[in-house]
């Protein structure tokens, strides 16, 4: 029991120590506001993320298709550079289930969406975004 109290005062004596000196007590709550804020903006966006209502498929830089969300679909997309990737919307997400690249991060990324998000390989130069849905909040507007 003594030494329970003891370990407790030892700690409580660092803390104190250690915002006795202005600079680390002034360095340690910036650190804790940048964190609240960092938190807090990124609250604020996963919250107002909308579901969008299309898949754009956008290949070498140049949006090549739009599928809607609200409709199944298993779809085959090839790239200029022969590679493949397999496209399934499902339940109002999409989702790689398939690749030709070598890493698979596009396959092992979960389906998206919501407006914004997106899928990439770059293997095969392939993207694929959420768009649509309702008009988002621009969080620096």
């Amino acid at each position: 029991m003594f030494l329970l109290k003891g370990m407790r005062l030892c700690r409580l004596f660092i803390i104190m120590s250690i915002f006795k000196d202005k600079k680390t007590r002034n360095d340690i709550l910036l650190a804790a506001a940048v964190l609240v804020a960092a938190g807090g903006i990124w609250l604020f966006s996963a919250l107002n993320r909308t579901a969008g209502t299309y898949a754009a498929v956008i290949v070498n830089g140049i949006e090549t298709a739009r599928y809607p969300l609200n409709t199944d679909a298993e779809i085959l997309l090839e790239s200029e550079n022969g590679g493949y990737n397999v496209l399934v919307i499902k339940d109002g997400k999409a989702d790689v289930t398939e690749a030709s690249c070598p890493d698979k991060i596009c396959v092992n990324q979960h389906a998206i969406g919501k407006t914004g998000e997106t899928i990439t390989c770059l293997p095969n130069k392939t993207v694929i975004e959420i768009v649509g849905g309702e008009q988002e909040v621009d969080i620096i507007s």
